[in-house]
């Protein structure tokens, strides 16, 4: 293991992965003082060879000069499956970075969770299961960006692809023995669109979860989303840095129309009550209220507002646990408890009833749904009967 600071130290290295049928990769960052995420570290691991243990390195982002674009021409390189676990942090960064993907992916934590181990599996559980080592995990809140490098932190961060090594194949063989390899390429193609990693401004209030539906209301808070998302994105610093949720809901309700109006709020913070953040503030509360009817925001139907078949949504959490341990497949991967309240509700615009979650549980919970089949119990097995 070494440390790369230079592109030509860097080059060399990507070529030799280019001649491997895959590559381990993780990054370091650190996200809590900006919007975009500081890319601090990236570690890559070669395969093992035999008893030969693959080459593995830790690419410094930090050196002066230095250029990752021989990483991105590898993640285009389709010969090699680069592979991570709970790879979206990560491609969010190359993605911001240089508009770039891993192209193959393979996500262990994926992988894991279509293979039987349990829900969001994180990787110190599959080391210990599949690689039989254990962690040390000391390292894992620490300052990235400062240098030098500790060896507890160096240790800490090429354990991450090394027995990824592992995992990767153990899990890579499961797959093909199951037949299941597609269904966890269904899953990565999320990760792969680059509107999972675009957040527009004009749409950064529908994640603001708020229990008043007025369309007067919403509008104002849609257009103090929009200001906060524009301008955390173009100073780079974290949203609530700017006025965290509760605030905006408060100004949504108060609207204050002046300054004096605006510092008599309660959860402000004092920043925002001055200056460029201030007059936004104002700004956009104005632009609410000048919405037409026609244009407010509709707020998307959610569990809450759904008209749900309570007995047959609870019938839908019995068939899922059952259909889960039947496939070995995480119950949370099928279908999530809001996917099982739209079924209840008569919706079907639904994840769970696409793709292989159609044939896993899909069909069942609609023939549930239409009172084609029931539910029995035999032992401790749950079975579906037709009607």
């Amino acid at each position: 293991m070494h440390t790369i600071t230079t592109t030509e130290a860097l080059a060399a290295f990507c070529e030799k992965a280019k001649a491997e049928p895959y590559v381990t990769v993780d990054t370091e960052f650190l996200r809590e003082r900006t919007y975009w995420s500081k890319l601090c570290l990236v570690q890559m691991a070669l395969p093992n060879k035999g008893k030969q243990e693959g080459e593995a390195v830790l690419v410094d982002p930090l050196a002066d000069g230095i250029s990752l674009e021989p990483i991105y021409d590898l993640f285009r390189h389709t010969k090699t499956v680069k592979v991570f676990h709970a790879a979206r942090q990560d491609l969010e960064i190359f993605f911001t970075e240089a508009g770039v993907f891993p192209d193959p992916l393979f996500d262990t934590q994926i992988a894991a969770m279509v293979c039987g181990f349990g829900e969001q599996v994180g990787y110190e559980t599959l080391v210990k299961k599949i690689a039989r080592e254990n962690l040390d995990k000391t390292s894992r809140f620490t300052d990235w960006s400062r240098r030098p490098l500790t060896d507890a932190q160096l240790k800490y961060a090429v354990a991450d692809v090394t027995h990824l090594r592992v995992i990767y194949e153990f899990l890579s063989a499961e797959l093909k023995k199951s037949g299941r390899e597609a269904w966890v390429e269904e899953e990565e193609a999320i990760l792969l669109n680059p509107e999972t990693y675009i957040t527009r401004p004009e749409d950064a209030w529908q994640r603001v979860k708020t229990r008043t539906n007025s369309g007067r209301f919403m509008a104002v808070v849609r257009e103090l989303a929009r200001f906060r998302e524009g301008y955390a994105q173009n100073r780079n610093i974290p949203r609530s840095r700017i006025f965290k949720d509760d605030a905006l809901l408060e100004l949504a309700s108060t609207k204050p129309q002046s300054h004096e109006e605006l510092s008599k709020s309660r959860l402000l913070l004092r920043e925002a009550r001055k200056g460029e953040i201030a007059d936004g503030i104002l700004q956009a509360v104005k632009e609410g209220l000048a919405v037409k009817p026609e244009d407010m925001p509709r707020v998307p139907d959610n569990g809450a507002q759904l008209q749900v078949n309570t007995a047959l949504a609870d019938l839908l959490r019995v068939l899922l646990k059952a259909k889960s341990s039947e496939a070995g497949v995480a119950a949370k991967l099928i279908a999530s408890s809001s996917d099982l309240d739209r079924i209840a509700a008569g919706k079907r615009d639904v994840p769970a009833l696409t793709g292989w979650r159609l044939e896993v549980f899909g069909r069942d919970a609609l023939r549930l749904a239409h009172g084609e089949v029931a539910l029995t119990a035999s032992g401790g097995a749950v079975r579906v009967v037709a009607v």
